[in-house]
């Protein structure tokens, strides 16, 4: 009888390089993918995630499985979401060395519902896929009850706007959404020398922590309007740039105590509340009686 396969275990583990190769795992422009080999690297981002023994993770785009080597060796259980099916075999190999502590999702994480997969408050921490990583953030911005903390990679310049504050031109309708919600600390910086391929531009490792409660009082959709009529003519004063949202802006403006030559950058997320809380309370005025 041929000999039983050998099983891994995390002492065995080949280069993250000898895996990329064995399985054909070369990285897809298409998919967002630059693989994080350095392994000291992806300690230290997992250091900053936290204390991690005997926590659960979800991790986003594990590819090959750099990242989630640390995250294992820190002592956490991770759930990973991997679109690319040519990884899950590679991934395979990384669970079997850590038994029951890697649980394996196909699927494309702006789908996928977080909630049928973690129970709780859990920490994210993720190399994310450049080509989703803004679109996935607004996505859990609206449901930041399920993580207690995200550390996150991403281009440095998505970094940059998400902890900008008022009055530099990094400051805008992200900057806003995200610190309503939660703190933003920019961590460090990786050189595009330390993925495989390099891309174009320098990353962030940015954390994000659930506020336990907004920053102000505001209805998160009428935010949302307010912010985006805002800087969506960032260039031109509020009394112009909030024509689109129904009330006369100049009405809006008085109502919030805002300066209607203001631009938008110049606002504080306080401000904006007040827009979004007076665009509510003049809506409901003009809005005609049931009874009427």
């Amino acid at each position: 009888m041929p000999p039983a396969p050998e099983v891994p275990s995390p002492e065995t583990l080949p280069p993250l390089r000898e895996v990329i190769r064995r399985h054909g795992l070369d990285a897809r422009r298409a998919l967002g993918q630059h693989f994080l080999l350095d392994l000291n690297l992806t300690r230290r981002i997992a250091r900053a995630a936290g204390p991690l023994d005997g926590r659960t993770v979800l991790e986003i785009g594990p590819g090959p499985g750099g990242l989630t080597r640390a995250l294992l060796e820190a002592g956490a259980s991770v759930v990973a979401i991997e679109r690319d099916r040519r990884c899950l075999a590679a991934l395979a190999e990384l669970a079997a060395a850590y038994p029951g502590r890697l649980r394996l999702v196909e699927g494309d994480a702006l789908e996928v519902d977080e909630a049928a997969l973690i129970a709780g408050p859990v920490p994210v921490v993720a190399n994310l896929p450049y080509n989703i990583a803004t679109a996935l953030l607004v996505k859990w911005l609206e449901r930041l009850r399920l993580f207690d903390r995200l550390t996150l990679m991403f281009q440095k310049e998505v970094a940059d706007r998400l902890a900008a504050a008022p009055g530099g031109k990094s400051y805008g309708r992200l900057s806003v959404m995200t610190q309503w919600r939660a703190e933003v600390t920019c961590l460090f910086e990786i050189a595009a020398q330390a993925f495989t391929p390099p891309p174009k531009v320098r990353s962030t490792v940015v954390q994000i922590t659930p506020r336990p409660a907004p920053l102000a009082p505001a209805d998160a959709a009428s935010l949302s309007r307010v912010v985006a009529a805002a800087f969506g003519q960032r260039r031109k004063m509020l009394r112009t740039s909030l024509r689109g949202l129904g009330t006369k802006p100049e009405t809006l403006l008085a109502t919030a105590q805002v300066s209607p030559t203001a631009r938008a950058e110049e606002l504080d997320i306080a401000a904006f509340c007040r827009l979004a809380n007076a665009l509510d309370r003049l809506s409901a005025l003009s809005a005609p009686r049931a009874d009427a």
